[in-house]
């Protein structure tokens, strides 16, 4: 029997467990996603980001926990057409044109769109007709993504998507991105590039060591961390020891006059910085960007494991 909220949820990990010999890839994981949701998947190498995807569209049977894509097995919601995937891994045929293998996924795809409607979506009308093989990485990303969107899918999942993209290509396919997502699809994607996350997800998850760390909006995430950036110049003679030893200090860094740090309590930390009788110039307190929050919160949890 379907309850109301498997009846809305995209996708559903319940108690997610995948090894692989002795390594715990995904421990335990619980999540669910929702319609029009653009979430994005972050984690350092080696978090379980890429074994959560292949859990997620079938490519691997969980150990143990359910796995749920709107409602029913990843096999049987592709086989519907309601899942498009873009990769790392898996070529692209070769000795092939553009255009022919984006025809070829439409005739395979079972809620197709026009070839030239996927060609032009993803940017690649202009290679329509160049062998797949003579493509750049970047070229190959397009194609991949043109691959992944040949259908109308509710479900987009993306695998490090602009790796090899330049930046007009990059900012190009996110556009594109946030139109699928404003159609009511949702989005799942992994990424390095924290500064994409920031910008596009309207949700965050945090994956270490196959659990999940952290889950919510970007700005949550970054007040998660607990910690503010403070930076200021100073003149003259530099007593690094002293600033080391100011309260509440997480990192610290000195580059020519320049101070840069990050507090759990920066008020306490800048009110300590001028008990020292120094002047510091420039002086500059923001909260952290999602990166140096994602550092933060890992690098805490490594310690906290260790």
């Amino acid at each position: 029997m379907t309850t109301t909220a498997q009846a809305t949820e995209v996708v559903g990990f319940e108690q997610v467990s995948k090894s692989y010999g002795d390594v715990r890839a995904v421990d335990g994981l619980t999540l669910e996603l929702h319609p029009g949701e653009t979430v994005a998947l972050l984690g350092p190498n080696g978090a379980g980001k890429s074994t959560t995807l292949d859990l997620l569209l079938g490519l691997r049977p969980a150990d143990t926990g359910t796995v749920r894509v709107f409602g029913t097995s990843p096999r049987d919601a592709i086989v519907q057409g309601r899942v498009g995937a873009m990769l790392q891994s898996g070529g692209l045929m070769d000795e092939v044109t553009v255009a022919e293998l984006v025809k070829l996924a439409c005739a395979l795809h079972p809620k197709p769109f026009k070839p030239g409607e996927v060609l032009s979506r993803a940017g690649i009308t202009q290679i329509a007709d160049r062998k797949v093989n003579k493509l750049s990485g970047g070229q190959e990303q397009r194609v991949r993504f043109a691959l992944a969107t040949a259908g109308a899918n509710d479900l987009i999942v993306l695998d490090e998507p602009t790796t090899g993209m330049d930046v007009s290509a990059r900012q190009a396919f996110w556009a594109t991105m946030r139109e699928q997502a404003d159609q009511g699809r949702t989005v799942l994607f992994a990424t390095h590039y924290l500064e994409e996350a920031d910008a596009i997800a309207d949700r965050v998850l945090v994956l270490h060591r196959g659990r999940l760390l952290a889950d919510g909006t970007a700005a949550e995430i970054k007040a998660k961390a607990g910690a503010r950036k403070v930076a200021f110049d100073l003149e003259g003679d530099i007593d690094e020891p002293a600033l080391r030893a100011l309260p509440f200090l997480t990192t610290f860094d000195v580059s020519g006059r320049t101070v840069r740090l990050q507090s759990s309590d920066a008020d306490a930390t800048v009110h300590a910085l001028y008990g020292l009788g120094v002047y510091p110039r420039n002086l500059e307190v923001a909260g952290l960007g999602l990166e140096q929050a994602f550092v933060a919160i890992t690098t805490a949890e490594e310690a906290r494991t260790s």
